[in-house]
């Protein structure tokens, strides 16, 4: 019998496009399994490359997770054995258009049951955004069996200039020769087959089990202590900001009052707070810190 399988994203840069495609490979090419892929778009999209103010205005409503209009999009089915949800992180939660997907009636009433595994493709910190996702499946009954995250796996400071670049630039490529290359590098998105043939094998089983340990095995998902722990307090402030800022009429100002907010906690007083544990705190904790990563690395 066929099995059905959906898989749902949005992309403004095509990395996450490129990401999905390689990941899929390997089912499109199994007998007896039926890919339908879905890409959605938002109703006002937003313009890549993005402007500064824009980049920062976003922020409110991705932490807050504020739904935006989406184009209509129609489903095939009613029903389907697994689904792939793709999404990217924005200020560490997931994206606007993601979660205003996962508000669609369509796609909450297909979810619901049913198996999903979700593929992020992010800077670096996805975390938060992760835990924000397993509680949004949870409340539609959806089942979470499997978690990939792909990041940019270069220095954090470095990875942030470069990313700064390749949204405000639109250009994916080194920022004066010097940074390196922002986002997924381009030999892990060619890996992500891999997470491909490893969810093919259990498809096949009939059985969920022990996907995310095989996984996490294959490093499909890791966790970097040191983003841990700024993400860890990171998005409480976020969470801070994203409320003050809501409820402003005139929010421009408090939106640059965050940007610059930001720019300093990443780039000045992030090395000091974590340079500091490293040295007073890391080496002590290390039994709660396994404890985390384990958790994050997880489902529940």
């Amino acid at each position: 019998m066929e099995k059905n399988i959906l898989v749902i994203y949005y992309t403004q840069t095509g990395q996450l496009g490129q990401i999905v495609d390689n990941f899929i490979q390997p089912l499109i090419q199994a007998p007896g399994i039926a890919v339908e892929k879905v890409v959605v778009g938002l109703k006002n999209e937003h313009v890549f490359p993005w402007t500064s103010d824009r980049f920062f205005d976003t922020m409110p409503e991705s932490v807050l997770g504020v739904p935006a209009e989406l184009n209509v999009f129609t489903l095939k089915r009613t029903a389907y054995d697994l689904i792939i949800f793709a999404y990217q992180p924005w200020y560490l939660s997931p994206s606007i258009p993601a979660t205003s997907i996962l508000q669609n009636p369509s796609v909450q009433a297909v979810m619901k049951n049913t198996p999903v595994i979700t593929l992020i493709g992010a800077r670096n910190m996805w975390l938060n955004a992760q835990e924000k996702m397993k509680k949004i499946l949870k409340s539609i009954d959806a089942q979470l069996v499997g978690n990939i995250a792909l990041i940019d796996k270069h220095n954090n400071h470095l990875s942030a200039v470069s990313i700064l670049y390749w949204m405000l630039s639109g250009k994916k490529e080194r920022y004066l020769s010097v940074f390196p290359k922002p986002g997924v590098s381009d030999q892990d998105i060619q890996s992500a087959s891999v997470f491909g043939k490893t969810v093919l094998e259990y498809l096949n089983k009939n059985s969920w089990n022990g996907l995310q340990d095989t996984l996490i095995a294959q490093k499909a998902v890791e966790v970097r202590p040191n983003l841990m722990f700024i993400e860890q307090r990171a998005g409480r402030l976020f969470s801070i900001w994203a409320n003050l800022i809501i409820t402003k009429q005139n929010r421009k100002p408090w939106v640059t009052g965050f940007k610059y907010y930001l720019l300093i906690a990443l780039f000045i007083v992030a090395p000091i707070v974590v340079g500091i544990n490293e040295i007073l705190f890391k080496p002590f904790l290390k039994k709660q810190i396994n404890k985390k990563k384990q958790h994050y690395q997880g489902l529940n």
